[in-house]
């Protein structure tokens, strides 16, 4: 039987396990990227295993989150991870650069090759034919050692593409649709592989923004072949020497078969506060908007920017709109410069923000109280825009710059203008030189270490019985958002200590002084959850921060795949009711036991919730590899790693 496109990648990387769906294997990482919002935590706990260099083939890390410097903290991680960089042999991305994902690839990008990132939307490079995965940064920190990435092998979807995108729908509109079809649960252990002669008739940025929103899905990763398609996106790249086709097998297998019609697809918004849900444009069509903001990783190519300058060329923004446009590259920016396009821009009343994350993670160009919000962003979870009353709408650039115009939602087809069409450039510009190469780095740099930065905290090994509270009893779908906030507070990331003073700050404030006082009582926390805990970034800091806390155990319905691996990673055990039906009969408050979890782990033994209470007990599941079990026992990864 021939394989497809994912297994075409993928089983050349494992180095352990075999390629079954739903058992661990290990594989071989070639390229790791990080941010600065992650970063600095992942190559702290680098420093903290004694490795000397990175051993992967290429390693970025890129300042794009948190390029707003108010006070010294960002600037001050800013300079740690230049110096780490140059001592380690890290390609250095400056800030002012790009988002990671976008100018990752522009200029890194290969196919065929695997990519872990510790960015939840690390399969925006699943567009030009490359398995990447979103992580936590201690695991991408493993990977830039040599260590291997342990991941679920997955069930493979392919997306039988049809047809072509018709006027004024774009590939936002295709990984909404595919959000309208699978949601955002239940698709842990899936990639997303799409195919059929439709995919032909998408450039790679389009396919990027496909796979960059997949993320949102809870899939494994996204993937697209490497076809022509993607030898001209290199070629104009100035790398084509670095394409390789791959293509599935003519008896390719799949796990499950959708077809998808492009020309059946219309605009469609996401409505808050979740990817997830889905309406078309013309539903909501006359509602007054407040803010228009184009760009993040999502929607700010080439292609992206250069479309909503041509809908606006002559247009201004309506009075009752603020506009902001972030381009996603330094590349991007220049070229709409030297084109044109940004003075269209300009002209039509668009501020223009730096090339960076910005307004998506909340840390600039937040709302006014209760505005309707159109982002062409991939998350409009409760708060994360800065202002927690904001509508927060996700939409097509095209749908964006409709609304721009008229001040209102409005179906980009009912615009009295033609179509403007787009064509991929034949030659990208290409500078480099806000990169500095490990090769022009001073290996001999000692690291800077601002006030800000501590060491990591590591967890105490699995204790014989978790005895404690249920210190936050939460939902379906909590956020790694809802967890750890990002935006302004994400500037004490490398502060553990201060930053878990806002652990779940959105959700219950008092939960930091609770959680704080049971641990210093000698005590553990737990946390009980519904379904989907975990949604959303990758920021290992909704698992670090709680264990700092003395959260010790969470019980939910159900996890969302980055999260449990990092809640693993700090010693946090994982847990699920065995009957769904049990998370109604306990409440926060409530004191608890897990007796002999040490004892019952290390014999495969089923565990149980002594709710002393409550006064009954509730049976629990858990599913870990024997590596996953021993990490848990020694109390997390750095433990484990380091002993």
């Amino acid at each position: 039987m021939g394989k497809n496109v994912v297994q075409k990648i993928l089983d050349p990387h494992i180095v352990e396990g075999k390629p079954i769906p739903g058992q661990e294997v290990a594989i071989r990482i070639d390229q790791t990227l990080t941010q600065d919002a992650t970063g600095t935590m992942a190559y702290l706990q680098f420093e903290a295993m004694g490795l000397d260099a990175v051993r992967a083939e290429l390693s970025v890390s890129y300042v794009d989150h948190n390029t707003i410097q108010v006070g010294f903290e960002n600037a001050d991680d800013h300079r740690y991870l230049q110096t780490v960089a140059a001592k380690y042999g890290i390609v250095y991305s400056r800030a002012g650069n790009g988002i990671c994902h976008q100018v990752h690839l522009e200029r890194f990008g290969r196919p065929g090759k695997t990519l872990l990132g510790s960015d939840s939307h690390t399969p925006t490079g699943g567009g030009v034919g490359m398995f990447a995965v979103g992580a936590g940064g201690l695991d991408v920190a493993v990977a830039m050692g040599g260590g291997p990435f342990y991941v679920t092998y997955p069930k493979v979807c392919l997306v039988r593409l049809t047809g072509q995108l018709q006027p004024w729908v774009s590939a936002k509109d295709v990984i909404l649709k595919m959000l309208e079809i699978f949601s955002t649960k239940g698709n842990v252990g899936w990639v997303m592989e799409y195919g059929g002669p439709g995919a032909a008739t998408l450039s790679v940025p389009e396919r990027a923004t496909i796979t960059n929103m997949g993320a949102e899905m809870g899939v494994t990763t996204s993937v697209f072949p490497s076809d022509e398609e993607t030898r001209r996106f290199l070629k104009a790249q100035g790398r084509e020497d670095q394409w390789v086709e791959i293509v599935p097998d003519p008896d390719a297998a799949y796990d499950k078969v959708v077809d998808l019609d492009l020309r059946a697809i219309e605009p469609l918004a996401a409505y808050p506060h979740s990817p997830g849900n889905i309406k078309p444009v013309r539903e909501l069509a006359g509602m007054a908007v407040n803010q228009v903001e184009i760009g993040s990783c999502t929607n700010s190519s080439y292609k992206d920017m250069i479309t909503v300058a041509h809908i606006l060329k002559g247009q201004h923004a309506h009075p009752s709109v603020s506009f902001a446009v972030a381009p996603g590259s330094r590349q991007v920016l220049q070229m709409l410069a030297r084109e044109g396009a940004l003075g269209d821009l300009l002209d039509a009343g668009a501020r223009i923000m730096e090339s960076a994350c910005g307004f998506c993670i909340g840390n600039s160009q937040s709302p006014q109280t209760t505005a309707v919000s159109l982002r062409t962003s991939n998350r409009n979870f409760e708060g994360r825009s800065g202002t927690k009353d904001a509508q927060v709408y996700l939409v097509s650039p095209e749908t964006a710059a409709a609304a721009v115009i008229t001040g209102e939602f409005t179906d980009p087809r009912d615009l009295d203008m033609p179509y403007p069409k787009v064509d991929m450039p034949e030659a990208f510009l290409i500078d480099d030189s806000m990169f500095i190469l490990p090769e022009q780095a001073d290996k001999d740099v000692a690291i800077y270490r601002g006030p800000n930065i501590g060491d990591p905290p590591r967890n105490d090994a699995l204790p014989a019985d978790i005895v404690g509270a249920i210190t936050i009893k939460v939902g379906d779908k909590i956020t790694t958002d809802h967890i750890i906030p990002a935006g302004a507070r994400m500037k004490y990331r490398s502060n553990v200590p201060k930053y878990a003073e806002f652990v779940f700050e959105n959700v219950d404030p008092a939960f930091y002084q609770r959680a704080k006082a049971t641990r210093d009582q000698g005590e553990y926390n737990l946390i009980v959850a519904g379904e989907s805990y975990g949604q959303g970034s990758s920021r290992e800091h909704a698992a670090l921060c709680p264990m700092y806390l003395g959260v010790k155990a969470v019980v939910a319905k159900s996890f969302e795949r980055i999260h449990i691996a990092n809640l693993i990673n700090f010693g946090i055990v994982p847990l699920t009711f065995k009957d769904e039906a049990d998370y109604e009969k306990i409440a926060a408050g409530d004191a608890v036991e897990i007796p002999d979890i040490r004892g019952r782990l290390q014999r495969g033994e089923d565990l149980v919730l002594a709710d002393k209470t409550q006064g009954i007990e509730i049976p629990l599941a858990y599913n870990f590899s024997d590596r996953q079990r021993d990490i848990l026992l020694a109390g997390g990864t750095l433990n484990y790693v380091v002993s």
